[in-house]
Protein backbone atom coordinates (compact mmCIF):
# COMPACT_ATOMS: atom_id res chain seq x y z
CA UNK A 1 0.00 0.00 0.00
CA UNK A 2 1.35 3.48 -0.92
CA UNK A 3 1.78 5.91 1.83
CA UNK A 4 -0.30 8.84 1.72
CA UNK A 5 0.84 12.20 1.34
CA UNK A 6 -0.63 15.04 3.10
CA UNK A 7 -0.56 18.68 2.25
CA UNK A 8 0.87 20.35 5.61
CA UNK A 9 0.03 23.87 6.47
CA UNK A 10 1.06 25.70 9.67
CA UNK A 11 -1.46 28.98 10.98
CA UNK A 12 -1.16 30.24 14.67
CA UNK A 13 -2.33 28.06 17.08
CA UNK A 14 -6.00 30.18 18.39
CA UNK A 15 -7.71 28.97 21.62
CA UNK A 16 -10.61 26.86 19.40
CA UNK A 17 -7.79 24.76 18.35
CA UNK A 18 -6.26 23.87 22.48
CA UNK A 19 -9.82 21.26 22.76
CA UNK A 20 -8.12 19.30 19.61
CA UNK A 21 -4.37 19.54 20.75
CA UNK A 22 -5.38 18.30 24.44
CA UNK A 23 -7.27 15.20 23.22
CA UNK A 24 -4.20 14.73 21.35
CA UNK A 25 -1.55 14.79 24.65
CA UNK A 26 -3.95 12.33 26.47
CA UNK A 27 -2.67 8.93 24.66
CA UNK A 28 -0.53 7.15 26.91
CA UNK A 29 2.02 5.70 24.59
CA UNK A 30 2.80 9.64 23.48
CA UNK A 31 2.89 10.93 27.22
CA UNK A 32 5.45 8.11 27.55
CA UNK A 33 7.48 9.19 24.67
CA UNK A 34 6.90 12.62 25.20
CA UNK A 35 8.20 12.00 28.69
CA UNK A 36 8.69 15.91 29.72
CA UNK A 37 5.04 16.45 30.24
CA UNK A 38 3.43 19.17 32.64
CA UNK A 39 1.82 17.79 36.08
CA UNK A 40 -1.63 18.41 35.56
CA UNK A 41 -1.02 17.26 31.94
CA UNK A 42 -4.68 15.41 32.48
CA UNK A 43 -6.63 18.47 33.77
CA UNK A 44 -8.68 19.73 30.74
CA UNK A 45 -9.27 22.55 32.29
CA UNK A 46 -5.88 23.45 33.40
CA UNK A 47 -4.28 22.47 29.97
CA UNK A 48 -6.90 25.23 28.45
CA UNK A 49 -6.09 27.70 30.93
CA UNK A 50 -2.41 27.13 30.62
CA UNK A 51 -2.07 27.43 26.73
CA UNK A 52 -4.72 30.00 26.61
CA UNK A 53 -2.15 32.29 28.64
CA UNK A 54 0.55 30.89 26.36
CA UNK A 55 -1.04 32.01 23.09
CA UNK A 56 -0.43 35.68 24.38
CA UNK A 57 3.02 35.14 25.26
CA UNK A 58 4.85 36.94 22.26
CA UNK A 59 8.12 35.09 23.01
CA UNK A 60 6.69 31.70 21.69
CA UNK A 61 5.66 30.98 18.52
CA UNK A 62 2.52 28.64 18.42
CA UNK A 63 1.68 26.90 15.03
CA UNK A 64 -1.21 24.74 15.02
CA UNK A 65 -0.34 21.56 12.13
CA UNK A 66 -2.87 20.76 9.67
CA UNK A 67 -2.97 17.95 7.16
CA UNK A 68 -5.43 18.49 4.11
CA UNK A 69 -8.27 19.92 6.56
CA UNK A 70 -7.54 18.09 9.75
CA UNK A 71 -5.39 19.45 12.63
CA UNK A 72 -2.82 16.90 13.36
CA UNK A 73 -0.50 18.77 15.79
CA UNK A 74 1.30 21.26 17.18
CA UNK A 75 4.66 23.26 17.33
CA UNK A 76 6.20 26.01 18.98
CA UNK A 77 9.29 27.64 19.81
CA UNK A 78 9.89 28.92 23.34
CA UNK A 79 12.34 30.19 25.73
CA UNK A 80 14.05 27.78 29.01
CA UNK A 81 16.44 29.40 30.82
CA UNK A 82 17.53 32.16 27.82
CA UNK A 83 17.31 29.46 25.31
CA UNK A 84 15.04 28.92 22.23
CA UNK A 85 13.70 25.60 22.55
CA UNK A 86 11.47 23.51 19.91
CA UNK A 87 8.54 21.11 20.80
CA UNK A 88 6.19 19.62 18.87
CA UNK A 89 3.45 16.99 19.21
CA UNK A 90 1.77 14.91 16.78
CA UNK A 91 -1.96 12.81 17.09
CA UNK A 92 -0.53 9.16 17.40
CA UNK A 93 -2.40 8.44 14.25
CA UNK A 94 -0.41 10.45 12.14
CA UNK A 95 3.13 8.88 13.55
CA UNK A 96 5.24 7.70 10.51
CA UNK A 97 4.14 9.43 7.72
CA UNK A 98 6.94 12.73 7.45
CA UNK A 99 4.51 15.05 9.51
CA UNK A 100 6.29 15.89 12.04
CA UNK A 101 9.76 15.96 9.77
CA UNK A 102 7.69 18.33 7.41
CA UNK A 103 6.54 20.27 9.52
CA UNK A 104 9.42 20.97 11.70
CA UNK A 105 11.18 21.99 7.78
CA UNK A 106 7.92 24.83 7.06
CA UNK A 107 8.39 25.78 11.03
CA UNK A 108 12.01 26.58 10.46
CA UNK A 109 11.23 29.01 7.57
CA UNK A 110 8.88 31.05 9.56
CA UNK A 111 10.85 30.76 13.18
CA UNK A 112 14.53 32.06 12.44
CA UNK A 113 15.80 32.27 16.03
CA UNK A 114 19.25 30.41 15.96
CA UNK A 115 20.40 28.71 18.23
CA UNK A 116 17.42 26.71 18.52
CA UNK A 117 17.14 23.54 20.56
CA UNK A 118 15.44 20.73 20.87
CA UNK A 119 15.69 18.03 23.41
CA UNK A 120 14.40 14.40 23.50
CA UNK A 121 13.83 11.22 25.72
CA UNK A 122 16.67 8.87 24.66
CA UNK A 123 14.69 5.85 23.68
CA UNK A 124 11.86 8.55 21.58
CA UNK A 125 14.08 7.34 17.95
CA UNK A 126 11.14 8.96 15.89
CA UNK A 127 11.32 12.16 17.52
CA UNK A 128 15.58 12.35 17.10
CA UNK A 129 14.89 11.12 13.30
CA UNK A 130 12.76 13.99 13.07
CA UNK A 131 15.48 16.64 14.58
CA UNK A 132 18.40 14.68 12.68
CA UNK A 133 16.74 15.43 9.27
CA UNK A 134 15.74 19.02 9.78
CA UNK A 135 19.69 19.64 10.37
CA UNK A 136 19.89 19.55 14.32
CA UNK A 137 23.37 18.12 15.47
CA UNK A 138 23.00 15.71 18.60
CA UNK A 139 25.74 17.94 21.09
CA UNK A 140 24.99 16.70 24.68
CA UNK A 141 23.04 14.62 27.23
CA UNK A 142 21.28 15.70 30.60
CA UNK A 143 19.17 13.22 32.76
CA UNK A 144 15.79 14.78 34.44
CA UNK A 145 12.54 13.67 35.88
CA UNK A 146 10.53 12.89 33.55
CA UNK A 147 6.57 13.33 34.84
CA UNK A 148 5.01 10.53 32.28
CA UNK A 149 7.69 7.79 33.60
CA UNK A 150 7.93 8.92 37.34
CA UNK A 151 11.64 8.53 37.01
CA UNK A 152 14.49 10.49 36.20
CA UNK A 153 15.72 9.53 32.60
CA UNK A 154 18.72 10.76 29.75
CA UNK A 155 17.29 12.74 27.43
CA UNK A 156 19.32 13.82 24.34
CA UNK A 157 20.38 17.99 24.00
CA UNK A 158 19.89 18.84 19.76
CA UNK A 159 21.07 22.01 18.12
CA UNK A 160 20.52 23.99 15.49
CA UNK A 161 22.56 26.63 14.02
CA UNK A 162 21.84 27.93 10.62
Amino acid sequence: MKDIQYDIKLRPTVVDDLETLFQFQLDDEANHLAAFTSKDSANKKAYIAKFTKLLADPTINNQTIIAGTVIVGSIAKFIMEGDAEITYWIDKNFWGKGIATNALKDFLTIETTRPLFGRVAFDNLGSQKVLEKCGFVKIGTDKGFALARQTEIEEFIYRLDD
